[in-house]
């Protein structure tokens, strides 16, 4: 019987290995990595990594890009302390690590505490898409609303009008689903927000990219926090949102796609108006053409006009190549990888 199980686990993760395998070939993966030059010295990663071996984030994801790039490179070694985010950015202006991994986007504190250092901000290069649905690596945000409304799309501009106070010449608040466009008996209805606690990084990233300055959060938010001890499922402020708002028809808020409720449905954005709605899928998160996408970034201390320390630039390098993307797709654990035309961008940053 052991050895029928062990036959049959073999198969199983053989038919794994053979979908992972079709699906890297399916995607606009990058070009293969080349070394441009022979590097050695000791490379230092702080940052996001794990908890322990039960909630590893992306630890395996670095070592894997470790372990593939020492077959190219062998006399460079790796000194991971990936503690956490927090102390990501800290280690570079510190000069104690080389690359600061972040697990959400970078805080203008960061930037304003490395500038205070140096002079000049860090270089960022995004090295993994944050995923469609899986929770803890960098979901992307959903804008969600009530069944029966019959809302089309929303632009990130419409997005603002909702849930920013702005004090900028000309701006103005949406309060009702006629402002939005809607006629009939939507057209006085009033709009609801709903949403999760705007001290955590998703309403950071939702400021980042839908609010533009200083603006400030609608007051009458409802925010909807994990439940002390959540780790998924019914008790996590997304879901605990989404069962809001099935009671409410007047209801629109942002969580991820890992929620879902059949009365609650997600609404496509435009990044500006006139540009068309894009529905948030696994595709339009893959290829960044869903507006609220997030991006995994590995930020690095570059003088302006300087060139990158070379064992960066070849490490970095590999982590945008087809190699190191395809350890995405392998390792990742629902992270999902940057594409060709992406990566080529990122690598420019790097010449």
């Amino acid at each position: 019987m052991r050895t029928v199980r062990s036959l049959g686990m073999a198969m199983g993760l053989a038919l794994a290995a053979a979908a992972l395998s079709s699906r890297a070939v399916a995607v606009d993966l990058p070009p293969a990595y080349h070394p441009d030059q022979t590097v050695s010295g000791t490379l230092r990663i702080w940052g996001h990594g794990a908890y322990d071996r039960k909630r590893d984030f992306i630890g395996a994801l670095v070592s894997a890009w470790e372990r593939g790039f020492q077959q190219y490179e062998p006399a460079v070694r790796f000194e991971n302390h990936l503690v956490g985010t927090a102390a990501a950015i800290g280690s570079l202006y510190t000069g104690r690590g080389d690359l600061a991994l972040m697990g959400r986007e970078i805080w203008p504190p960061e930037v304003a505490a490395f500038e205070e250092v140096f002079g000049y901000p860090p270089t960022g290069v995004d090295v993994v898409t944050g995923s469609f649905d899986v929770r803890n690596r960098d979901y992307a945000l959903v804008v969600f609303v009530q069944q029966r409304n019959p809302i089309k799309g929303l632009t990130l501009a419409q997005l603002r009008a909702l849930f920013a106070v702005s004090d900028s010449p000309g701006a103005h608040s949406v309060r009702t689903w006629g402002d939005l466009g809607l006629g009939g008996p939507w057209r006085d209805r009033p709009i609801h927000l709903y949403g999760l606690p705007i001290a955590r990084g998703f309403a950071r990233f939702f400021e980042q990219r839908v609010f533009v300055g200083d603006e400030r959060w609608r007051p009458s938010l409802r925010e909807f926090a994990d439940l002390k001890g959540s780790k998924g499922g019914a008790t996590d402020g997304g879901q605990r949102m989404l069962d809001a708002m099935a009671g409410d028809p007047d209801s629109v808020g942002y969580a991820g796609m890992l929620y879902q409720n059949a009365e609650v449905r997600p609404v496509a954005l435009a990044a500006r108006t006139g540009q068309p709605y894009v529905a948030p899928t696994r595709d339009t998160v893959m290829d960044h053409a869903y507006p609220l996408t997030r991006m995994v970034t590995m930020f690095l201390n570059r003088r302006p006009g300087k060139p990158v320390d070379p064992k960066l630039r070849e490490f970095l390098r590999y982590v945008l190549s087809r190699q190191g993307q395809q350890a995405v797709l392998r390792d990742g654990r629902g992270y999902l990888p940057i594409l060709a035309p992406a990566a080529a961008r990122e690598l420019d940053k790097l010449n």
